[in-house]
């Protein structure tokens, strides 16, 4: 693979100057004409060289020996940029790399197997996922998928808040109902839960236990109707994340950091460091001496503790796990506690930084431009089943990461539901399709396709070398998208892949160009354009599995599209 000679020429020439060479970025120009690949390599090391990115690149330039491997040119542009032409034949060797490696192509060991752990969802057992839950959970998942394909150790974890007030809250509501259930009058508790899903757990308690809580409000009661509760709405939940293909490593309970001690430990711990001071009564922690805004609240003047004692309780575990690289996935109404979360952590001598935070922005939906009402089951929001279920979990699972986790989502329906190029679920998934349909008219098997005696080097049309050069940055794309935690990059990678593919594909149709099709009568060019073919497939099926989604070998056609090239 021309990447690979690159980068080891690259690392070579660096060691002859004395300089270890940092990770080096090979990308396409946006331009075609600026070359097939481009590094700035010269210009994250000018600091170090302590000298102008210009006067490195050229010295790199003429210092690379790399006709073997197909480049052709070798070229330094703007502000230091190395760009690297390459022969047709250097170009599609790719596809024999692509079509041989097969479903692992794509898979790097940037990570080096080391632990990472991220926690995503983790939403209170109060009551059904809402669709904020939904787009925590396909960005938890897939980044786990990314970080997985890029060589890290990955640990997915849940850690459920099934303490404090909430709890009591949902108790409460879950009696009154039981108790209405079965003829009584009663009211909710202010700031009671008021979906209809709380009718069905009430109900389900009165057929396990009949009217024993009828009479009985003691302490041993009501913690059993917690108990029965939160598990019915936990059984939900998991229900509703299965079905949305995703799974977690472990389930971890913020009850446990109280019936193990741990959040007792922190306390005690916390005192040791001088940090810690009263004020009528409630606990503060002198968060300001790491850069937060404010001093917090550890335990209030009642003796109950804030939620900032068990998040940090919680994490020291984490730690002491062995997580030395933690991700939590959590929506934007967190920001306030990451500051105050880390400075907990500092000051017990955790390193700045920890944990990472992704951090994302609500999701509404629409119908025809108009906001979608809320869901009568939950009280108050759409649930992520409601919404799967209309319009399906890969669609709703892309929806959910083809944005900036960062920016606000809002999710069409109607382009949802749309089975054409202007959904984009449907746009890569027929690509894949189309390109299994070639073959099935060529009469072959995808695995028929081993590339033994083929002939790269006739694949010279401008539509054939960028759409090859596409295929090649895979890789690459995975590596930027896991390093940034960003899944819309691979999601727009797809896109452009599926959009390239089809502009090649529409390019040999026999009405227009029957000279570009991919089963010609010449057959040197027929196996190479048939190479080709199956490395987009292969590229197709890996993104989408990275994404956790299917990857359909067939798929209807609109009634307007033109017959298999």
């Amino acid at each position: 693979m021309p990447q690979d000679a690159i980068r080891a020429a690259l690392t070579r020439v660096l060691a002859e100057m004395g300089v270890a060479a940092p990770r080096i970025n090979l990308e396409r120009p946006r331009d075609p004409s600026h070359g097939d690949l481009a590094t700035n390599v010269a210009m994250a090391l000018s600091r170090e060289l302590k000298k102008s990115p210009r006067e490195i690149a050229q010295t790199l330039a003429d210092r690379l020996d790399l006709a073997e491997a197909g480049v052709t040119a070798v070229e330094v542009a703007g502000p230091g940029f190395l760009n690297f032409r390459l022969s047709s034949g250097a170009v599609a060797s790719t596809l024999a790399d692509i079509v041989a490696s097969g479903d692992s192509w794509g898979r790097s060991r940037v990570g080096g197997g080391e632990r990472v752990m991220v926690e995503f969802v983790s939403a209170n057992p109060t009551g059904p996922l809402h669709l904020g839950h939904g787009r925590q959970a396909a960005l938890g998942d897939v980044i786990s998928s990314l970080l997985d394909w890029t060589g890290w150790n990955v640990h997915r974890e849940y850690y459920y808040n099934d303490a404090g007030r909430q709890m009591e809250l949902l108790a409460g509501s879950v009696l009154a109902r039981y108790l209405q259930h079965l003829g009584h009058d009663a009211d909710l508790p202010e700031g009671g839960y008021q979906g209809l899903y709380v009718h069905d757990v009430a109900r389900a308690l009165a057929e396990e236990v009949g009217d024993r809580f009828v009479a009985d409000r003691s302490d041993e009661a009501m913690a059993e109707i917690r108990h029965f509760a939160v598990r019915a709405l936990r059984a939900e939940q998991d229900r509703d994340l299965t079905d949305f293909a995703v799974h977690f490593d472990e389930y971890y309970l913020e009850s446990s950091l109280y019936e193990s001690g741990r959040v007792d430990a922190t306390v005690a711990a916390l005192r040791e460091t001088g940090l810690v001071y009263e004020v009528d009564g409630a606990v503060w922690l002198r968060t300001t001496e790491f850069g937060d805004q404010k001093d917090r609240v550890m335990i209030r003047g009642n003796g109950e503790p804030t939620y900032f004692l068990p998040d940090v309780a919680y994490h020291m575990a984490k730690w002491e796990r062995g997580f030395h690289r933690v991700i939590n996935v959590q929506g934007a109404d967190h920001h306030g506690t990451v500051s105050r979360v880390r400075a907990g952590l500092r000051a017990l001598g955790l390193p700045e930084g920890y944990p990472e935070y992704v951090l994302h922005q609500m999701v509404t939906v629409e119908r025809d431009g108009q906001e979608v009402k809320f869901s009568k089951r939950a009280g108050s929001y759409t649930t992520l089943r409601e919404l799967f279920e209309e319009v399906g979990v890969d669609v709703s699972r892309y929806f959910f990461l083809m944005r900036k986790p960062d920016a606000h989502l809002v999710f069409d329906l109607d382009v949802a539901l749309d089975q054409s190029d202007k959904n984009p679920v449907y746009k890569v998934k027929y690509a894949h399709a189309r390109m299994c349909s070639i073959f099935a008219k060529a009469g072959m098997e995808l695995d028929d396709m081993d590339g033994a005696g083929v002939d790269l080097s006739v694949l010279d049309h401008p539509l054939e070398r960028e759409l090859v050069k596409h295929l090649g940055s895979f890789p690459d794309t995975l590596i930027r998208a896991a390093e940034h935690t960003s899944p819309h990059i691979l999601c727009d990678y797809l896109e452009q892949t599926a959009g390239a593919a089809n502009s090649w594909y529409h390019a040999g149709n026999p009405s227009r160009n029957p000279e570009l099709a991919v089963l010609v009568e010449d057959e040197p060019l027929r196996r190479a354009r048939l190479m080709l073919t199956r490395a987009v497939q292969v590229v197709l099926r890996n993104g989408l599995a990275v994404l956790g989604m299917e990857a359909p070998v067939r798929m209807d056609r609109p009634v307007d599209e033109p017959e298999e090239s």
